[in-house]
């Protein structure tokens, strides 16, 4: 894996999975849209679309564990602090041979640079909020949300994938 090849596909996918408008309506359908890829592939995950004002939608499917929804708080946080994808985040920290602790003074307990949420951004407006999964690898988690973000919002999801 190339910390600099993946770090620039997830500034397109930044770039690309942007909406026009935004509403609950739209968090509840990205959120059923992920529950059904994850029933379909029998994944056991917590998903979880949160805008800064409230949570929209939450589940956590069979095969998830009480662990999944503290890691989809601390996803969602790094997120929320650097209006960033958490992998990307994540990325850049090991890029650099550091950690969020050493670089910002923020907790492990409240914060976790691991893929998985992904900011909702409105065009014209900027990020209002994440979309998170949390329960397969990072790596899996990213590509998950993704794909969604990808499918509802018509983009060719084989320009903005990871390599494999």
């Amino acid at each position: 894996m190339s910390f600099d090849k993946d770090l620039e596909r997830i500034a397109l996918q930044e770039r690309e999975l942007q909406f026009d408008s935004f509403s609950l309506e739209t968090g509840w359908t990205l959120g059923s849209l992920l529950r059904g890829m994850a029933l379909e592939r029998k994944l056991g995950v917590v998903i979880d679309v949160t805008l800064f004002s409230m949570p929209v939608f939450y589940t956590a499917l069979e095969g998830s564990t009480p662990d999944n929804p503290n890691w989809v708080r601390r996803k969602r946080a790094c997120v929320f602090r650097f209006l960033k994808s958490s992998y990307a985040i994540g990325l850049t920290l090991a890029k650099q041979e550091t950690t969020l602790q050493a670089k910002f003074g923020l907790p492990d307990a409240e914060f976790a640079p691991h893929g998985g949420s992904f900011p909702i951004v409105v065009k014209g407006t900027g990020c209002i909020g994440a979309v998170t999964v949390s329960g397969l690898p990072q790596r899996e988690d990213h590509t998950m949300v993704v794909e969604a973000l990808a499918k509802i919002l018509g983009k060719d999801i084989g320009a903005l994938k990871l390599d494999a």
